[in-house]
């Protein structure tokens, strides 16, 4: 999945995995101080937070008076709208009715919102400002009205009050190493605790609802097989995978006959991938490379990539179908796996620095499906020839993620990862799931074919 952290420092003498250094504060060599975050209006102390490890959720950002009061304005009014009821404090209660959201301390809410918007609405739930029982319903509502919830003259002035993407996280050969290490070179460990036994980082594929973990694994081996059906992935093809993970797809694709080259920039999937690979009996037809998709050279019968356009960034998105392109042999397809927005919503928020930008997926853009179409039909001879969606499957992934990581708290923990660290791969999950609940987000698999190709 590519909607990256690192970890804070071990507690834990000799952690099975070491962490790297984040430029987001999240990790640090020695445990910092702690404090609080709750300003004079305080109605309950927020959680303690290592300051060092997170600066900008331990402290409050300093404001003006009347662009706290202004935000308070704005926010107050798009939440009395909403089917939700929000309990500010010990005493204002606004919204229509709904799931509940405690404010716990306004002060600091509206404060940290008029300072930096929708980047202090997650970072206030990682302090313990405020909390929901239904985090999911209240997300849920949030992301149904994400294209009202700013007013419209404010709205045309995004381009003043929103914050930019920084520089230093453009997806450059280099700066992708970084970005990728961020999220997927966190701990082996901690993705096996929530993730099923393949080791599946992406949508599964159900064949009904409500979705039961035990049915996960088959799900994930049905997404996969048809996205090598789509491929024609079989005895004898020369298989390129782009984002190896932890090497189902490898696996699965080898067990069909396939010669499978497949890369990756994180340093703890390729080792994890390797070992698994040798355990199936399959390296001798699979090479995993520590390789930058640009970098790849050759060509291929099929080329299959499972979300992973979600770390390329805008601005190479047309480098990454031109690769896509080069690397593809004549009468060869190629299949992805791609979470999407709307366009319109692409559109107005593409330069903008969110939550999900700073803390869990530095310099990742969700593109839309118009995008695609448009950037392959501008600079490859490829074209898309079937795509589907099946965005509420995804829902009913990060449902059963978000489920089974609530349930080893203790072994995060043990990992080495604290209660700040918790809180905010909770709201990564819900936040993400409650995405695909509303629509806002959808996920498609996408076969790309030159003109001709026979379908």
């Amino acid at each position: 999945m590519s909607v990256h952290v690192s970890p804070p420092s071990p507690t834990s003498p000799e952690p099975p995995v070491a962490a790297p250094a984040s430029a987001a504060g999240a990790a640090a060599n020695t445990a910092g101080p702690v404090v609080t975050t709750a300003g004079p209006a305080s109605t309950a102390a927020p959680s303690a937070v290592d300051a060092r490890r997170w600066p900008d959720v331990a402290r409050l950002p300093r404001a003006s008076w009347l662009r706290t009061a202004i935000a308070e304005r704005v926010v107050r009014h798009a939440l009395a709208r909403l089917a939700l009821r929000i309990r500010l404090g010990e005493g204002e209660t606004l919204g229509l009715g709904g799931p509940l959201m405690v404010v716990r301390d306004p002060h600091a809410f509206f404060l940290r919102i008029g300072t930096t918007g929708l980047i202090a609405f997650g970072e206030s739930y990682m302090a313990g400002e405020w909390e929901a029982d239904d985090l999911v319903g209240v997300l849920t509502v949030l992301a149904e009205n994400a294209g009202v919830l700013v007013p419209a003259p404010l709205q045309r002035l995004r381009r003043v009050w929103a914050l930019k993407r920084p520089d230093a996280q453009r997806n450059t050969p280099e700066g992708s190493r970084d970005n990728i290490s961020h999220h997927y070179d966190l701990s082996n460990e901690l993705f096996a605790l929530f993730l099923d036994e393949t080791l599946s980082y992406s949508s599964a594929l159900f064949r009904g609802f409500p979705a039961d973990a035990s049915l996960l694994p088959a799900a994930q081996h049905r997404k996969i097989d048809r996205l090598l059906d789509e491929a024609r992935v079989g005895p004898g093809t020369r298989l390129l995978e782009i984002g190896t993970g932890w090497g189902e797809l490898a696996i699965r694709a080898a067990a069909r006959g396939a010669s499978v080259d497949t890369v990756t920039l994180s340093q703890e999937q390729l080792d994890l991938a390797e070992k698994r690979i040798g355990a199936a009996g399959m390296e001798d037809r699979v090479t995993v490379r520590l390789c930058d998709y640009r970098k790849v050279r050759g060509t291929y019968d099929a080329v299959v990539s499972v979300e992973m356009i979600e770390a390329v960034g805008e601005e190479f998105w047309p480098e990454y179908f031109t690769t896509l392109d080069r690397l593809l042999a004549p009468g060869g397809r190629i299949a992805l796996q791609a979470i999407t927005m709307p366009h319109d919503r692409l559109l107005v928020s593409r330069t903008t620095h969110t939550w999900i930008g700073k803390y869990i997926f530095p310099g990742g853009l969700i593109p839309s499906v118009e995008v695609m179409e448009q950037l392959t039909a501008e600079h490859t001879s490829l074209r898309v020839v079937e795509w589907d969606g099946f965005g509420p499957h995804y829902a009913q992934t990060l449902r059963l993620w978000r489920e089974r990581f609530a349930e080893q708290e203790a072994r995060v923990d043990a990992l080495g990862f604290d209660a700040t660290f918790r809180r905010m791969w909770t709201f990564y999950l819900a936040y993400s799931e409650a995405g695909f609940r509303s629509g806002y987000l959808d996920v498609q698999q996408m076969v790309l074919a030159r003109e001709g190709t026979t379908r």
